[in-house]
């Protein structure tokens, strides 16, 4: 603790470039601020001043340790600073990204929010890859995997996507057996906002198989719309295993092509890089990872 106070007392020194100043800041003598500089001296074995009766100037040995006390203050600060948040109640503005998903978030926020009343949730829900450093978010969630070393990521958990139909337009059209199949079928599609493009169903290729042209029934942007019109026997949906599990549950909607369907995908939250989030990212990133895949 002697050694990082002769780091202050030097620093002040060479700051202001007086004893006297440097004491006044410091709350302590000119001849206090003179022997702890003359006590780091003696313990480096070199002189950091230059003195006179009209000015103290630095050494190019005290140049050269000015450069590395500073970092050595600062890395002190920043520590504190970071033990203080640790303990600190999570609060603040939270601005959050989140996919066009809110059947599976949005009561999880809504937990979150009651649990956490002093943090001011800014929810923006996009289909859109946004830059979190750049365009300021706290966290985002998005399907796929990390991929940009700037940021801290987590697993919430995995969804399949699922080929669903209603038993009566399954007993008026029939059943598909190949994906080949779906050429004859009401296709219900869903349509990237930000893009305009339509979102490819996951179907299993063989190497060198061209995509599958599937018919377009209906097109939108949003979960709700393509379940509600495939409870309804109006065409075959591609839909997330988390958004239809009780309609699977009460045979309300029939898989098919399930063995034709690929691999599951994750859901990640991402957050910028820090040995230390602020405590209500943390909040935010232990509250997602308990509840959105509860276990």
């Amino acid at each position: 603790m002697d050694s990082l106070s002769g780091f202050a007392v030097f620093v002040q020194v060479a700051e202001t470039r007086s004893f006297v100043a440097a004491g006044r800041l410091l709350g302590v003598s000119a001849s206090a601020v003179g022997k702890s500089v003359a006590r780091l001296e003696e313990r480096l074995g070199v002189r950091l001043f230059h003195r006179s009766t009209r000015s103290v100037t630095l050494t190019a040995e005290g140049t050269l340790f000015l450069e590395r006390s500073r970092r050595v203050l600062a890395e002190i600060e920043a520590a504190e600073l970071e033990l203080a948040e640790a303990t600190a109640a999570p609060r603040g503005r939270l601005r959050v990204s989140l996919p066009l998903v809110s059947s599976l978030v949005l009561p999880v926020l809504g937990d979150f929010m009651r649990a956490y009343p002093d943090i001011e949730l800014d929810l923006d829900f996009t289909d859109q890859l946004v830059d979190v450093i750049e365009e300021g978010f706290d966290a985002v969630v998005r399907t796929g995997e990390p991929a940009d070393s700037r940021l801290s990521a987590r697993r919430l958990g995995a969804f399949q996507a699922m080929l669903v139909a209603s038993p009566d337009y399954l007993a008026q059209r029939g059943t598909p057996k190949l994906p080949a199949d779906l050429t004859g079928h009401a296709c219900l599609h869903y349509r990237f906002p930000h893009t305009g493009k339509l979102e490819a169903w996951p179907l299993r290729r063989a190497p060198g198989e061209p995509e599958l042209a599937l018919p377009t029934s209906m097109i939108c942007n949003n979960i709700e719309t393509r379940l509600c019109f495939a409870l309804r026997g109006l065409g075959i949906a591609c839909l997330p295993d988390f958004a239809i599990r009780e309609q699977l549950a009460d045979g309300s909607l029939c898989q098919v092509l399930a063995g034709h369907v690929g691999p599951a995908k994750a859901f990640h939250v991402l957050w910028p890089a820090s040995r230390h989030p602020s405590p209500k990212v943390r909040a935010l990133v232990d509250f997602l990872c308990e509840r959105v895949f509860p276990a």
